[in-house]
Order: C-alpha cells, then sequence, then structure tokens
C-alpha cells in the first residue's frame, strides 16, 4: 500500500461542514440541512431575476390565475363558517386558496412584496421596474378575485345559507375603520412577505405545505385582512347590490393595500435584507463584471444583466483551497 497522508478526524469532519455549506451533500459525519440566511437570500434573487423578466402577458395571466384561486379562499370559509359554530373549525381550509397560488407557482400580489424588492435594494431592478411588476399582478389578482366573484354571485354555488354566510363576512370589512384595517393588513403583509422567506428556506414540498398552512391560518384566527381576498369580498358585495364599488375601494381596498404593502417591504424585506452580510455580494464580484445599476438607472429605469447568482450555479460560501 503506498504511503499517503491520510486527514485527521477533525480535518474530515471540517471539510464536510465545509461542502455543505456549498449546497452539495457531504459524505460523512456532517451534514447541514438548512440553509443560512445569504443563501437563502440569494435563492430569492435568482427567483425574482426569473419573476421580474417575466413578460406583461405572462405575469398577468398567472396572476390572473392567482386572484381566482383566492375566489376558493372565500368559497370555502364562507361555506365553514356557515355549518359551523366554531371559529377555528370554520377557519381550517382558509388557506387553500394560498396553498394553490405558492405550491402552484402562481403569482400574488402581497407576494412579491419580498423578491422583487430584494433586486431593487441590490440595485440589480429600477423603481420603475419594480412597480410595474407590481402593478400588473395587482391588476391581474384583482381581475381574477372580480371574475370569481361574478361567479359565486350569480351562480349556485352558494346555498342561501352560505350566501348570507358569505355577505355577513364581507360587510365586517367594509365596517371596519381605515387605521384598524392598516394595521391589521401590516400584519397580514408581515406574513404573507415572511412565509416567501420562510418558503425559500424549505428544501421539500411537505415542509413548505405545512408551512403556508399553518402561516395563513393567522389570517382569518386573527381577524386580519388580505388585499385579494379583501378585494374578492367587495366585489361579492357589489354585484348583489350590497356595497357601493366606489367607496369600498377607498375605504376598505385602499387601507388593506396599503397595509399589506408596508408590512411586506418594510417589516419583511428590510430586516431579512439587513441581516444578511456582504458575503451576499461576493457572485455579483467574482468574474469582474459590474451587475449594479448606477444611481440614475436605479431610479429612473433600466436593468443591467442577470442576477450575480447564477440559477444553475451553487452561491460560494468560502475560498477555494486550491
Amino acid at each position: 500500500m503506498d504511503d499517503e497522508e491520510v486527514p485527521s478526524g477533525e480535518e474530515s469532519v471540517r471539510e464536510a461542514v465545509e461542502r455543505s455549506r456549498s449546497g452539495a451533500p457531504a459524505v460523512g459525519e456532517v451534514v447541514r440541512d438548512r440553509f443560512e440566511t445569504d443563501e437563502v437570500f440569494q435563492r430569492i434573487i435568482v427567483a425574482a431575476d426569473e419573476e421580474i423578466d417575466t413578460g406583461t402577458r405572462e405575469l398577468f395571466f398567472s396572476a390572473l390565475a392567482g386572484g381566482f384561486a383566492i375566489t376558493l379562499t372565500f368559497l370555502i370559509y364562507s361555506s365553514m363558517t356557515a355549518k359551523s359554530d366554531s371559529p377555528v373549525i370554520a377557519a381550517m381550509l382558509y388557506p387553500i386558496g394560498f396553498i394553490y397560488i405558492i405550491l402552484g407557482g402562481y403569482q400574488l400580489y402581497t407576494e412579491n412584496t419580498l423578491p422583487p424588492v430584494a433586486l431593487v435594494l441590490e440595485r440589480l431592478a429600477s423603481f420603475p421596474t419594480l412597480i410595474r411588476t407590481w402593478a400588473v399582478v395587482a391588476v391581474g389578482n384583482f381581475a381574477g378575485g372580480a371574475f370569481g366573484a361574478l361567479i359565486l354571485a350569480y351562480t349556485g354555488v352558494f346555498s342561501p345559507e352560505v350566501a348570507a354566510t358569505a355577505i355577513d363576512i364581507s360587510r365586517k370589512g367594509i365596517e371596519t375603520g381605515f387605521w384598524d384595517l392598516f394595521f391589521k393588513a401590516g400584519f397580514a403583509g408581515l406574513i404573507v412577505a415572511g412565509v416567501v422567506w420562510l418558503d425559500f428556506a424549505a428544501r421539500d414540498t411537505i415542509s413548505r405545505f405545512f408551512l403556508v398552512y399553518i402561516a395563513f391560518l393567522m389570517i382569518p384566527l386573527a381577524d386580519l385582512f388580505h388585499v385579494v381576498v379583501s378585494f374578492t369580498e367587495l366585489m361579492y358585495l357589489f354585484y348583489l347590490g350590497e356595497a357601493a364599488l366606489l367607496s369600498g375601494l377607498v375605504s376598505f381596498v385602499l387601507p388593506v393595500f396599503l397595509g399589506n404593502t408596508i408590512g411586506g417591504v418594510v417589516l419583511v424585506t428590510v430586516v431579512n435584507y439587513f441581516q444578511t452580510t456582504e458575503r451576499r455580494l461576493e457572485s455579483a464580484r467574482e468574474d469582474g463584471v459590474e451587475r449594479q445599476l448606477s444611481i440614475r438607472e436605479w431610479v429612473g429605469g433600466g436593468r443591467v444583466g442577470r442576477t450575480y447568482v447564477p440559477a444553475d450555479k451553487p452561491a460560494k460560501r468560502r475560498d477555494d483551497d486550491d
């Protein structure tokens, strides 16, 4: 047997740890089964880059499907509430529409508060590009929700008992004050954008399912408000002649829209961004190509190159020893 340098036990474990940090399974005693904050952030950047590059037509129809999926939440929540005296039981299937959207890869306005903003914070996308993405997704979501509400209002999907319950549920938001709606929606925005961050930290579909389910269960149980659900409820009342559209948009949908947006951006996006380290920029600089926008491009429009973390390449976590 040739004389070879055999690594010590301590060196083998250290090497296994380092390999696991790069995202590859380590053969040995140590395998890290979760992503670090830098790695989660870089995964979000990759997804955000693909999302913000999506054409307007594809983005709109994905958002349209997402808005219609929210109708499932309104449908099942109204049905369960009508058939149960327990608010906990009534809320058990509330997350179903959000599960369809997130696991199915549809576009949801509040879900879009995190990935595109991460690109803007890194100066890889401009503010006008961010606003364009938000606007297309919001319009698509609202169109899908309005269509779903139309079906529920003018067909026999709801029994008379469930229809009356749906009206009561929808009126609850209309009768809530502007600032109460705003702050309740702020917490809902925190939940949704937080789910996005945790979703990118999960490694398997089962974990993602339970994460989405538990998180969105908090919205009905805490009497919070989500803007697409709220818009769907308003349109349902409008179709039945129970609410005026303009006043409902101003006094109900608008504060929820603002609360969801600010809650998602300020309370989650900025906090999660600043808990990452400067190592998140290593891949941006390693090939010597400047991909960040100038201040003028950042504010006024335009975007340079692709994201600094290629989708087919794990982020570097250490310097090569070679």
